[in-house]
């Protein structure tokens, strides 16, 4: 039988920074091993990556959300999102991140957070959302779960190491964010 806890999304808030560091250095240690050097992966620290997440916070335009686990008041996931950074400019908004700890997958939390997303984006008049994934990730099926196509392909660097990567676009915001639902 499963386990079932509270899940609360909301924006996140300067204090949530640590936990989203934590979650971000575990979620690339369990997803990417074997994808991305172990090196890289042993190298990444929760410090680092919560200066990364304070600046970012602080940035015009984007918007950080967290699921949070009522039962211990940790986050266990996050998403952001803001303007396309890599893409032509029908690409309105551009999922930055989404990571959920691997104990809380699978349950619907990581797609809460992609709707919750993709319902601000909405609200914000934005009429789509793509995000890049490494074309290695395990996970890519999760997106095309959702909806979301193949749009295009590209490559990132990642510790110096050059990785494909596949573009997912949504092109329908209300259906993603489920607001077209009437069982919500």
């Amino acid at each position: 039988m499963r386990n079932i806890r509270r899940i609360e999304i909301r924006p996140a808030v300067a204090d949530d920074v640590l936990m989203m560091a934590s979650v971000l250095v575990e979620t690339w240690r369990s997803t990417f091993r074997g994808l991305i050097s172990d090196a890289y992966l042993e190298a990444m620290t929760v410090e680092d990556q919560a200066i990364r997440h304070a600046r970012r916070m602080r940035a015009a335009g984007v918007f950080h959300t967290v699921a949070v686990d009522m039962a211990t008041k940790k986050v266990i996931g996050l998403a952001s999102y803001g303007r396309a950074r890599s893409m032509p400019p029908a690409f309105d908004r551009e999922l930055y991140t989404l990571y959920l700890l691997e104990e809380f997958q699978g349950a619907g939390i990581g797609s809460a957070l992609v709707r919750t997303i993709a319902g601000h984006c909405r609200d914000t008049g934005a009429s789509s959302l793509f995000a890049w994934v490494l074309a290695d990730n395990p996970n890519r099926a999760f997106y095309e779960r959702l909806g979301a196509r193949v749009v295009g392909r590209g490559r990132v660097s990642v510790g110096g190491e050059i990785y494909d990567q596949v573009a997912y676009r949504w092109d329908d915001l209300t259906a993603l964010s489920g607001a077209g639902n009437a069982a919500m």
